[in-house]
């Protein structure tokens, strides 16, 4: 996300976190799910926003979509997974400490990778190779 997101996030994240801390960890679950569903929300209008302005020609990822077809989803993939990792990342080092989180995020990248290769794999061959 942008920078001018980035103060209106944390502000979200700050009430949360205060939620959580002042209602318990019995309504942790409900506070995460909340709070990653307004980032989803914001994600998916960006990436809509984005698609249209690489279909009509603008924007930063205008030449790497047109490109690389696979770009669009393999970017708004990584920024969807690196969003959840901050709750997955959260609740492991809450409950299995550093050992949890380096299995969150071992989870996170290897999902990365494979969701990557898959993609690679499906893609015609370039004929201009």
């Amino acid at each position: 996300m942008d920078d001018a997101h980035t103060p209106e996030l944390k502000k979200e994240l700050d009430a949360t976190l205060k939620a959580r801390r002042e209602l318990g960890p019995e309504y942790e679950a409900a506070l995460v799910d909340s709070f990653v569903e307004k980032i989803d929300t914001r994600l998916r209008r960006r990436l809509a926003e984005e698609r249209l302005a690489a279909a009509r020609g603008e924007g930063p990822y205008a030449a790497a979509g047109a490109a690389d077809g696979n770009f669009g989803e393999l970017f708004g993939f990584a920024i969807i997974t690196l969003v959840l990792a901050i709750p997955l990342s959260a609740i492991a080092a809450t409950q299995a400490g550093f050992k949890g989180l380096v299995v969150a995020w071992a989870g996170i990248v290897g999902v990365n990778f494979i969701h990557a290769t898959r993609l690679r794999r499906a893609r015609p061959e370039d004929p201009a190779a």
